[in-house]
């Protein structure tokens, strides 16, 4: 069953997707990143091939001819046919095909509307029975 992880009280969302990223992928032959919406696609599309400063992430879209030979996916489209180890979402929505993955992170914005689209995908996966874990990103920069 998926392992769920919650990383709340972030301000800057695509940064934390990113670390996550860079964090996950040595230990991981692939991973998916959901966005919400184009922009933010774009945004941190744009961020992968910058950070880490010292390494690179290989990383492109859903709809790219090199998407199965790449194993780091970034996309808004809410498919995902390729392989399934760790999930990353910034969507308000659970993914449809999150089941599919060992392992789903959860970031969770700091404002008003974030932090209510994150109580509802808690309870979602809290009432289907998965093991949830909750990470202050706030506490952890103290």
């Amino acid at each position: 069953m998926t392992v769920i992880d919650f990383y709340t009280h972030v301000d800057d969302p695509i940064a934390v997707a990113a670390r996550l990223v860079a964090k996950a992928w040595p230990a991981h032959p692939a991973v998916r990143i959901v966005t919400p919406d184009a922009d933010a696609t774009e945004r941190l599309d744009r961020l992968l091939w910058t950070a880490p400063a010292t390494g690179f992430l290989p990383h492109c879209r859903l709809s790219s001819a090199h998407a199965d030979a790449t194993p780091i996916i970034v996309d808004h489209v809410a498919e995902h046919d390729g392989p399934a180890c760790v999930l990353i979402n910034l969507a308000p929505a659970p993914p449809p095909f999150f089941s599919r993955f060992e392992r789903l992170a959860e970031v969770v914005g700091s404002d008003d509307e974030a932090v209510a689209a994150g109580r509802e995908r808690y309870r979602y996966y809290r009432e289907r029975g998965y093991e949830l874990r909750a990470h202050n990103v706030a506490a952890l920069r103290r």
